[in-house]
C-alpha cells in the first residue's frame, strides 16, 4: 500500500521521542530531521517538504510546545494538524443533494484507469448515495474503451450511453445530455479519451467538452506508480481545465507515494479518491484526517468499522454474538466466523487500520491468510451435521475421513480441532465475565 514504507518510518521517529521525559530544541530538530529523511525517501517534493518542516518548527516554537505537559503528545498532534492540511484540508464529499442533477467528467492519460475508475465512481454513487447514474463512453480514441465501459457498467448495474458508429466525441457527449434528461438521470459520468501525453489535440477535444457540459466534478486519474510525474500531469490538465479533485489509481501497490502528499500543495488539486484494488468496490474516498492518522501510526478505525459495515453480514454477526453470549459454539459457528473473515478481505489492510497494529501488518501474508481459511473451511465442510454440533464425535477414523474429503491432513485437522477447542472456552470464559458483569453484551 502506498505510504506503508513513510508509516514506519515516521512512526519510529515517534517512539523515539515518547521515549523522552522532557523534549528539548534539540530533539524537535533530530525528530524533524528524521521526518525529512522519511518524506524525501517518500519521493515527497523537496518544496513541499521543506514548507511543511519549516511550519512545524516555528508551530512548536510559538505555541511552547516543548514545555507544555505532554509535549511528545503536543508535537505529534502538531505533525498531525499539518500532514491534514498539506492532504486537504477538506474532506471530499460526494453528498449531492437529492434530485439535483450533477456531471461529472473524468480525464487523464491513457493506462491510468480512468475507465475503470469511471465506473468505480458509478457504482459507490448508485450503492452508496442512491444516485441514479448515466456512464457515456466519450473515448473514441481507444478501439476497447466502448467496450469496456459497457461491460463495466453491467458490473456497477448502472446504465450507459454508447454509440459506436459516431466519431466525433462531442456530438455523443451531446447526445448522451438529451438521453439522461429524458431517463431522468441525476449523475453522469463522462468517460473521455487519454492520450500517451499531454498534447495540443487531447485538450482541444477536452475543452470542447468541457465548456458544454460545464462539469460540476472534473476529476483527473493518476497512477501512484508514476510518482513526481503526478504532479507535472496535474498540473498540466488543470491549467487547462481547472480540476476539482485527482482519483489515484493503484493506490493499493507498493509505490512511495511522495507525489500524492505533494500534489495539494503544488497544484492546489485534492486528492478525492483512491482505488486500492482491480474490483468496483475496490475504491475509496480519500479522507485527509483518516490518511494523516495512518501516517502517524494511529491507524483509521473509521474506515475499517466502515468497511465491515459495507461488507459483513450484520444480523449473521448479530446471531453469532447471542450465541456466544448463551455459552454456544460449533464449528458451524467457527464457519460463519471464516465467511465473515473472507468478506473483510485483505488481513494485511484491515491490520494497518488498528491503532498500533500496523508493524504486525508486516508479519501477515495475505495469500497464506486465505490459503489457510480456505483450508479450514473445506475441513469444516467435511463434517457431517452432526459432527460439526458436537466435536467430540470426532475419533481418529472420522479425522481420516474428514482430512481425505477435504484433501488436506491429519494435522491439519486435529490443528483446527485444538483451535476450536481454545476458542470454545475463551466464549465460555467470556459467558461467564458477561454473568457476572451485566454492562457486558
Amino acid at each position: 500500500m502506498a505510504f506503508d514504507r513513510l508509516t514506519e518510518k515516521l512512526t519510529e521517529s515517534f517512539k523515539r521521542i515518547t521515549k523522552q521525559d522532557r523534549i528539548s530544541e534539540k530533539h524537535l530538530d533530530t525528530l524533524l530531521s528524521d521526518v525529512r529523511l522519511a518524506l524525501l525517501d517518500a519521493d515527497v517534493n523537496t518544496q513541499v517538504v521543506n514548507q511543511f518542516l519549516d511550519k512545524i518548527h516555528a508551530s512548536a516554537l510559538n505555541q511552547k510546545i516543548l514545555t507544555s505537559l505532554k509535549p511528545n503528545e503536543a508535537l505529534m498532534k502538531l505533525v498531525y494538524d499539518e500532514l491534514v492540511e498539506l492532504l486537504g484540508p477538506e474532506t471530499p464529499s460526494f453528498d449531492y443533494p437529492k434530485g439535483q442533477k450533477k456531471v461529472i467528467l473524468f480525464v487523464g492519460l491513457q493506462g491510468t484507469g480512468k475507465t475503470t475508475s469511471a465506473a468505480k465512481l458509478a457504482q459507490l454513487l448508485r450503492s452508496k448515495k442512491d444516485r441514479k447514474v448515466l456512464l457515456v463512453a466519450a473515448d473514441l480514441a481507444r478501439p476497447a474503451a466502448i467496450d469496456q465501459l459497457e461491460i463495466l457498467a453491467e458490473q456497477a448495474q448502472v446504465s450507459v450511453f454508447v454509440e459506436k458508429d459516431e466519431k466525433n466525441s462531442l456530438n455523443v457527449v451531446k447526445h448522451a445530455m438529451k438521453f439522461a434528461e429524458n431517463g431522468n438521470f441525476d449523475t453522469i459520468i463522462v468517460d473521455t479519451a487519454g492520450r500517451l501525453a499531454i498534447d495540443e489535440a487531447l485538450m482541444l477535444e477536452l475543452k470542447q467538452i468541457h465548456d458544454y457540459l460545464n462539469p460540476d466534478e472534473v476529476l483527473l486519474t493518476v497512477d501512484a506508480m508514476t510518482g513526481q510525474d503526478v504532479i507535472h500531469t496535474a498540473d498540466g490538465f488543470n491549467r487547462n481545465l481547472n480540476l476539482t479533485g485527482l482519483v489515484v489509481t493503484k493506490f493499493d501497490a507498493d509505490a512511495k507515494g511522495g507525489a500524492v502528499l505533494s500534489v495539494k500543495a503544488l497544484t492546489g488539486v485534492p486528492v478525492k479518491l483512491v482505488g486500492t484494488g482491480e474490483k468496483l468496490d475496490d475504491t475509496d474516498i480519500f479522507y485527509p484526517d483518516r490518511m494523516a492518522n495512518r501516517l502517524i501510526g494511529m491507524g483509521d478505525l473509521l474506515s475499517l468499522v466502515e468497511q465491515a459495515q459495507d461488507k459483513m453480514d450484520i444480523e449473521a454477526g448479530q446471531r453469532s454474538m447471542e450465541r456466544i453470549m448463551e455459552g454456544l459454539f460449533t464449528f458451524d459457528d467457527m464457519l460463519d466466523q471464516f465467511n465473515q473473515l473472507s468478506k473483510m478481505g485483505s488481513l494485511q489492510n484491515m491490520l494497518k487500520m488498528i491503532p498500533g497494529a500496523s508493524q504486525l501488518a508486516n508479519q501477515v501474508n495475505d495469500t497464506e491468510s486465505n490459503a489457510m481459511i480456505k483450508k479450514n473451511k473445506a475441513i469444516i465442510l467435511s463434517m457431517t451435521p452432526e459432527e460439526r454440533e458436537d466435536a467430540s464425535l470426532l475419533r481418529a477414523s472420522r479425522k481420516n475421513r474428514i482430512a481425505k474429503g477435504s484433501g488436506t491432513t491429519l494435522n491439519d485437522v486435529n490443528r483446527l480441532i485444538n483451535q476450536y477447542e481454545k476458542a470454545k472456552e475463551q466464549m465460555r470464559l467470556l459467558k461467564r465475565l458477561a454473568k457476572n458483569n451485566p454492562n457486558i453484551r
